[in-house]
């Protein structure tokens, strides 16, 4: 199992630095506790030598030249008497010969070290009792006439416990613990001091950031200090001194952009009233055979593109109403079936040729703008109907609270990369349409008209294949006007 990791950056920030002070307290500790052992060891050691060294130095010279066996014998006796608190444990041995006294045994490495020297050695041992030491002194004769200073072949060993030194050193590492622990407790209060002041910059910059994400771009920090967290409020008031920068020019080009289109689309009104007149004119001489055909070919075109570019201005003049927040909506009570079957009566719509419909047998009354749902009808099965392929089927559903109408043909459906944009403004799914085929605006007016209802339209693919438009409506009837 992976080790759980707090989440939050504070316990972060807090663990981090109990780790280090607990890290910092263990080395810290260590290297004392080394030293301190080194410490006491080595005095008891040094004492012990120089205890042992006295004493044989002063009942060597009782021995004689040529001591025999009950002479090292009595030698060592003499040497654990004068033990005192030590209580060391002696023996002799003589030109590497067998040991005599009562030390036990000897490591074959001491007796090796000195055997033919005259310096003394020592080494500490895990004997089953405890920790012992265990020393090898060389003994010299150094006043005998001829044999002064003359190695004698005799080596005294001395085996002393070091309990009463592991005692202290046990309680050394004891009372290392018992500071360590609650200098380890009181590092939490630094340590919750020390996060906090981490973080009540990053808590600052998280609700200035969420200021701005609400539109406050106004939202400034103010930098405390030349540290990395200054420097970073310091990035964030530049970000958002320029981001409300940026949208103050973004929302002055598009009101200039609204007010432009809106402005256009008034001003080619009235010449594309009057540009209709004389074209539906036209048209009639046209297809009554009057003009020659070339020339009634061409005021056909020109009939023909009017009519788009006159319902493109209505268009753009109905989306700048919707920008300007000028649309209003003229409820009245209305038979749902009586909406759709007028729709498609009006643009001639054949069921069940083009159109199939799926309507509720108690044909509820709904509370809306007949002519905005209308629009948004006819756009959608007009799109339906040359995007698509017939017959088109449009399903209505109704409940307490909602009216569902979806529009659903048969074609290949909407692009996956097309559908979050189909209801934009000036957007074509099909690159290769030509721009006769529609303004781009009839998706984006029929969704702001449903928005109007406080409705939603929305846009899928159909499993089955083909694709589906739904339109859900309030029932207004609940509901005050708008």
């Amino acid at each position: 199992m992976k080790p759980v990791l707090p989440r939050g950056l504070r316990p972060r920030l807090v663990v981090a630095f109990l780790l280090v002070a607990a890290l910092s307290a263990l080395i810290t500790a260590a290297l004392t506790f080394r030293q301190a052992r080194s410490a006491i060891l080595d005095r008891s050691q040094n004492r012990a030598v120089h205890d042992l060294r006295l004493q044989v130095g002063s009942l060597a010279p009782n021995l004689p030249p040529d001591p025999t066996p009950g002479d090292l014998r009595a030698f060592a006796l003499q040497l654990d008497r004068s033990s005192g608190s030590r209580d060391w444990h002696t023996a002799v041995s003589r030109n590497g010969g067998p040991l005599i006294g009562t030390a036990g045994k000897i490591s074959s490495t001491l007796r090796a070290a000195t055997k033919n020297g005259d310096t003394t050695f020592y080494e500490r041992v895990e004997y089953p009792g405890g920790p012992r030491l265990l020393i090898g002194m060389p003994v010299s004769y150094t006043d005998r006439g001829d044999g002064a200073g003359k190695a004698s072949g005799l080596v005294a060993y001395a085996v002393l416990s070091l309990h009463d030194e592991r005692a202290d050193i046990s309680a050394l590492t004891t009372a290392a613990w018992a500071g360590a622990v609650p200098a380890l407790a009181l590092a939490v209060v630094p340590a919750l001091f020390a996060a906090r002041r981490v973080l009540r910059p990053v808590r600052q910059l998280r609700t200035a950031a969420e200021k701005i994400t609400s539109g406050a771009l106004d939202t400034r920090l103010d930098v405390v200090g030349n540290d990395e967290l200054a420097t970073l409020t310091g990035t964030f008031n530049t970000m958002a001194a320029t981001l409300e920068r940026d949208d103050a020019e973004l929302r002055r080009m598009e009101a200039k952009a609204r007010r432009f289109a809106a402005d256009v689309s008034h001003e080619l009104r009235t010449p594309l009233a009057a540009m209709a007149a004389v074209t539906d004119a036209l048209d009639e001489d046209a297809r009554s055979g009057s003009l020659p055909p070339d020339t009634a070919e061409f005021v056909l075109l020109i009939s023909d593109e009017t009519r788009k570019l006159a319902v493109m201005v209505e268009d753009l003049m109905e989306i700048s109403r919707f920008d300007a927040g000028a649309a209003v909506l003229d409820l009245d009570d209305v038979s749902l079936r009586t909406v759709i079957h007028k729709t498609l009566q009006l643009r001639g719509w054949r069921e069940p040729d083009e159109v199939i419909t799926a309507l509720p047998e108690d044909d509820p009354r709904i509370r809306v703008d007949a002519r905005r749902i209308d629009v948004v009808l006819a756009n959608l099965i007009g799109n339906a109907l040359r995007h698509g392929a017939a017959p088109v089927t449009v399903r209505a559903t109704a409940t307490p609270e909602t009216v569902v109408i979806e529009v659903a043909d048969r074609g290949p459906g909407i692009p996956v990369d097309a559908l979050p944009h189909v209801f934009d403004r000036f957007h074509k799914a099909d690159a290769a349409r030509t721009r006769s085929e529609g303004s781009g605006l009839g998706l984006a007016i029929a969704r702001e008209n449903a928005h109007l209802h406080r409705g939603t339209l929305t846009a899928a693919n159909s499993p089955e294949g083909g694709a589906v438009f739904t339109m859900t409506l309030p029932c207004r009837h609940s509901q005050e006007d708008p």
